[in-house]
């Protein structure tokens, strides 16, 4: 197995790897099982190789190539952790045997298509193929004003419960949702595919679940502003974890801010800011709803999660009737459409902005009377991000170990994106 990725300290570099050299248009790779696939143009880079579009050999990798492949140096780690999930989990029959049997429409889950070694100039590369995908859902959150409707949010939690309860019952657990992690499907922009499954973890190894073990060694793991608690601690990831996350970014998603996001850079902060949270749901919720407005969804979902112990199978069917509950107390229903527009896309949208504007008065008249008090704490505005999520930028400004795959191109990103967050270390099974 390959080492463990490195935290990247403070004014430190990630650990060295070797960059994966540009192959020509046209170039035929041929996976394990003698299939060949046919490279096109390049759209991505990252930090452990380049992704390009592809096809079957006997096909044309062109704009409208169904697949992409991820190419990199077979010294380096990143694509070996996911490979192994994507092999046991991920491949076509599995997900569509799941699918046929619990009557789905689809699973946000990448299918695994092949995967292989390619030599080159005394080189070798390690490659994976998958589906292709669209843009993400960052982008949308930020071109949305950091916000998105609450109908479009439970939507989003029903189809993430379905990947997730996928994802862990065949033992493993995602262990770093995010909205940059969500991708739309490239020929329909109503599905919504969970990618980046390098902080991958087996907690349920031939059905034998971990123990909980905290090692300080390991903390705060994940993304910061939404990694578990039990992440912060050095614990393992689990189901309960994977499931806090969602709830994590289901209401960053509804206020646009979490009351954290202040201090990122304080991991300890962000940690007993959550374990306060915890302990009382309803102030949490008060605190980035206001009096009176919070969500009751978030509330009986945040407190469904709490109860859960570490090795805990969560009641998936719950969870969902909790947030089908909250699009009926709003007069919507699951359409299957994912509108991000903010007008027009699901009741409790005038209401939040209400809330919102009212909160912003009170915080602007207060300060216009205490001139010291004028801050944009005060205000509550939110946190601008240093990570970069949009598309289409060649590059990143924050270095990191396992740095976003974003596209050169001017179409949106067709590609399985995969980025390092901060305090994010690499974790292999």
């Amino acid at each position: 197995m390959p080492p463990k990725g490195k935290s990247a300290g403070k004014g430190r570099a990630p650990a060295k790897r070797k960059l994966a050299e540009e192959f020509p248009p046209g170039e035929v790779l041929t996976d394990t099982t003698k299939k060949s696939w046919k490279l096109g143009r390049p759209i991505g880079q990252g930090g452990f190789g380049l992704l390009y579009l592809a096809s079957e050999a006997s096909g044309t990798a062109g704009a409208d190539a169904p697949y992409v492949i991820k190419v990199e140096p077979s010294d380096n780690g990143p694509l070996f952790s996911e490979l192994k999930f994507y092999m046991r989990a991920a491949k076509p029959d599995l997900i569509s045997t799941w699918i046929k049997s619990r009557k789905m429409k689809y699973l946000g889950v990448p299918k695994y298509w092949g995967s292989g070694l390619h030599e080159k100039g005394g080189n070798r590369y390690r490659f994976m193929v998958m589906d292709r995908f669209g843009t993400d859902l960052q982008k949308k959150f930020e071109e949305g004003g950091k916000r998105f409707s609450r109908k479009l949010v439970l939507q989003l939690g029903l189809r993430l419960l379905d990947i997730l309860e996928y994802v862990h019952d065949h033992e493993y657990v995602h262990a770093d949702i995010k909205a940059s992690n969500l991708l739309l499907s490239h020929t329909n922009p109503n599905q919504v595919y969970l990618v980046d499954y390098g902080l991958t973890y087996r907690f349920s190894p031939d059905g034998v679940p971990k123990e909980y073990k905290e090692d300080p060694k390991r903390c705060h793991d994940g993304t910061i502003e939404f990694t578990s608690i039990d992440a912060h601690k050095g614990v393992s990831p689990s189901r309960r974890a994977d499931l806090e996350i969602l709830g994590y970014c289901m209401v960053q998603w509804l206020c646009s801010r979490l009351p954290w996001e202040d201090k990122l850079q304080d991991p300890v902060y962000v940690r007993d800011s959550k374990i306060r949270c915890r302990n009382n749901i309803r102030e949490f919720m008060k605190s980035c709803f206001g009096p009176g407005s919070e969500p009751e969804e978030m509330v009986k979902y945040m407190e469904e999660v709490k109860s859960l112990d570490y090795t805990d199978k969560p009641d998936y069917q719950k969870l969902r009737g909790i947030l089908q509950q909250g699009l009926k107390s709003i007069g919507a229903t699951d359409d299957d459409k994912l509108d991000f527009s903010l007008t027009g896309s699901g009741a409790g949208t005038s209401a939040t902005k209400a809330k919102t504007s009212k909160r912003k008065k009170a915080a602007e008249k207060e300060a216009s009377d205490d001139e010291i008090d004028a801050s944009p704490a005060k205000k509550r505005r939110p946190a601008k991000k240093k990570e970069v999520n949009g598309v289409r930028k060649a590059a990143v400004k924050k270095a990191s170990p396992k740095k976003r795959l974003v596209e050169s191109s001017t179409q949106t990103s067709p590609a399985i994106e995969v980025k390092k967050s901060r305090g994010r270390t690499k974790k292999t099974t």
